[in-house]
């Protein structure tokens, strides 16, 4: 398994919960320059809060994993990506303030909680096609956001913070790749991926706004 990025729990934090997120779920404190509590571009804010919701999926996912899956190597590997996750929206939580959340992370949370819970039920090779099929997704969300922010210098502690979250996305993605195995997907098994891809860039859009 890769190293996962500085991004990990504080010590103290509460990280190890399996539970979604609730509305107040991370700190929003004042960080240094060029970070949270400074005043940010309304593209840069919409960007973030598809970041919040996003990580409040994930967070999800993985609790949605281990409430339906009983598989010893699917739970370690669910435990160990929540609390990544759950770092991730701590750090995003800090640079985007609560009254900026969007309004419908009780839907997002739900879409999470069945995105992680349908494919478990169904086995550990669905849940790792599906986490495969969510990070790739997230890979490329980042990517976007980071290649945008190398127009704007000051805001570079946020791009070194997106960085360090895709970083931990892509180690998620690959590790999900190598435990599914090999062998032909169905055409259930790749109508569920299709959806799960729109269902994110969905997501993202009505986040951006909403």
């Amino acid at each position: 398994m890769g190293q996962e990025s500085q991004l990990t729990p504080r010590p103290g934090s509460r990280q190890s919960g399996q539970s979604c997120p609730s509305e107040s779920s991370g700190h929003n404190t004042t960080p240094d320059i060029a970070a949270p509590g400074h005043t940010l571009p309304p593209d840069v804010i919409a960007d973030l809060r598809t970041d919040h919701a996003g990580e409040v999926g994930a967070v999800c996912i993985y609790a949605g994993v281990l409430w339906a899956s009983r598989d010893a190597d699917v739970r370690a590997f669910a435990i160990r990506h929540l609390a990544t996750e759950q770092a991730h929206l701590l750090h995003i939580s800090e640079w985007l303030p609560a009254n900026q959340h969007t309004h419908l992370l009780p839907v997002w949370r739900l879409a999470g909680w069945l995105t992680g819970a349908l494919p478990a039920l169904a086995g550990p090779r669905a849940t790792y096609i599906t986490i495969e099929a969510v990070e790739r997704f997230v890979d490329q969300h980042y990517a976007q956001q980071i290649a945008r922010l190398r127009s704007e210098p000051h805001l570079s502690a946020l791009r070194r913070t997106l960085l360090d979250c895709q970083r931990d996305e892509v180690h998620h993605r690959d590790e999900a790749a190598a435990a599914q195995g090999s062998g032909q997907r169905g055409l259930i098994t790749r109508a569920w991926c299709a959806l799960v891809d729109a269902g994110s860039r969905a997501a993202v859009y009505v986040c951006r706004y909403v």
